[in-house]
């Protein structure tokens, strides 16, 4: 219970954080504090605290820094939300942030479904080509007719009953839970078969199989959905996952081979890789600047205002975020950069880094392989979008449109990942519950 007492308290400051920064927020834009300062309170704090106490007894042994983190960032990601809506509403355009406050209350509840429907994370292993066939049609979903839809150039949605969903969020969670399934079935095969090649103990032929299976899947992705940045997400998990299951360096310098065989190929041959690759190599050239569609001026505002920024930030509702398209999703990191500087910034990727450290503590703990892998993969996950995304903001690799996770406006990404935090939750309680102990046999007197 002393896990608990620090989980609430942590859980406590969190809230604080976030709360404050949607009063700092809309206060910095309006010159007033919010009027429904009190509602937004209560409907972060009412749902975290009910969860806090479903911890308490389905998870008693979880890990107690998981949740608040997690609504740490989904707080802060409510807030620069909602200190965007301010202009947005003032411009004639729909507000997002009470949309991305129901998907936080209905994400709570999912996890929380899932916290007391899976007593055990083994019971997955149960379903591990079930969650292959699953994961599989939720990536080629989108490309059904009639409810396949195109946005900013990217088929990745569906639209039914006037929603819109990303299938392919829920398959990386999906397919997760086939791969740690599968590798835990043929790790042995993986790790202690092979010849030795230039130092590197390459796999047979025939165990290559499941790599080119993921990378043809992946570059499925890439070339029908135009979804570069899922698709080498969903190959980076793969190969971390193989690595942790066999230990063996090979599938590290297979996988990046593979993956930078992809990246080379998109880019000489689709016209989309190759606007990207302009747009990160030749960002300030006026021509790529001002080329639309595809130009690099969002790319390049985004950087102008993490640099006014500088190492504070101009403070909450100080900035002008609202010039960057997309501030709210894809940009919501440079929105932070400009208002709270790097060191708010450094300060989110801190929470990120915690959140994954955990997640792999979980992982070198927890007793079953499967258990293992899936959280590690989990983990890596989280780790490799974040690159992903911070990496294509500040120029360091090409822009992929994926989104921040719990920190980005979306009900898609914010679901699956909620669902990811109860797996880590579970899987945790797992590694930390202690064994029993075996009973004493009596001493004949």
């Amino acid at each position: 219970m002393s896990a608990r007492t620090t989980e609430l308290g942590l859980l406590l400051l969190a809230l604080a954080v976030a709360v404050a920064g949607y009063a700092l927020g809309v206060l910095g834009v309006t010159g007033a504090l919010p009027d429904d300062l009190a509602a937004h309170a209560a409907t972060l704090t009412v749902p975290a605290l009910a969860l806090h106490g479903l911890v308490r007894w389905r998870a008693p042994h979880a890990d107690p820094v998981v949740l608040p983190v997690v609504v740490a960032l989904n707080g802060l990601g409510l807030a620069m939300i909602s200190r965007l809506d301010v202009v947005r509403v003032a411009r004639g355009r729909d507000a997002l942030a009470d949309r991305q406050l129901a998907w936080t209350a209905v994400a709570v509840v999912l996890a929380a479904v899932v916290l007391l429907a899976l007593r055990d994370h083994r019971l997955l292993r149960r379903y591990t080509y079930t969650a292959m066939v699953a994961g599989l049609l939720l990536l080629l979903l989108p490309m059904a007719p009639g409810i396949g839809a195109t946005i900013n150039g990217s088929r990745v949605w569906i639209r039914v009953a006037g929603m819109s969903f990303q299938p392919g969020e829920l398959a990386k969670l999906t397919l997760a839970v086939f791969f740690a399934g599968y590798l835990v079935v043929h790790r042995d095969d993986l790790a202690l078969t092979g010849r030795r090649v230039l130092g590197l103990q390459l796999p047979r032929a025939r165990y290559l199989a499941p790599l080119l299976v993921v990378w043809a899947v992946s570059l499925l992705v890439m070339f029908t959905q135009r979804d570069l940045g899922s698709s080498l997400l969903l190959f980076g998990v793969f190969t971390a996952m193989l690595y942790v299951a066999t230990e063996r360096l090979s599938w590290i310098v297979l996988g990046l081979a593979l993956a930078g065989t992809q990246v080379l190929v998109a880019a000489s041959h689709f016209g989309y890789v190759q606007a990207r690759f302009d747009v990160w190599l030749h960002a300030l050239d006026p021509d790529v600047f001002e080329r639309h569609p595809g130009g690099s001026g969002q790319l390049v505002r985004g950087l102008f205002g993490m640099a006014d920024g500088g190492l504070l930030g101009r403070g909450w509702g100080q900035g002008r975020p609202d010039l960057v398209p997309y501030a709210e999703s894809d940009f919501i990191v440079a929105s932070f950069g400009e208002e709270l500087g790097l060191t708010g910034v450094a300060a989110l990727l801190v929470l990120y880094l915690l959140l994954c450290q955990r997640g792999l503590r979980a992982a070198l703990d927890v007793r079953d392989q499967f258990g293992k892998l899936l959280v590690a993969g989990l983990s890596f996950g989280i780790a490799l979008q974040c690159f992903i995304v911070v990496g294509g903001l500040t120029r360091l690799i090409p822009l992929t449109g994926l989104t921040t996770p719990f920190l980005a406006y979306g009900g898609s990404s914010l679901l699956v990942n909620w669902v990811v935090a109860a797996l880590l939750l579970r899987v945790s309680d797992g590694a930390r519950r202690p064994e029993p102990s075996a009973p004493v046999a009596a001493v004949p007197g």
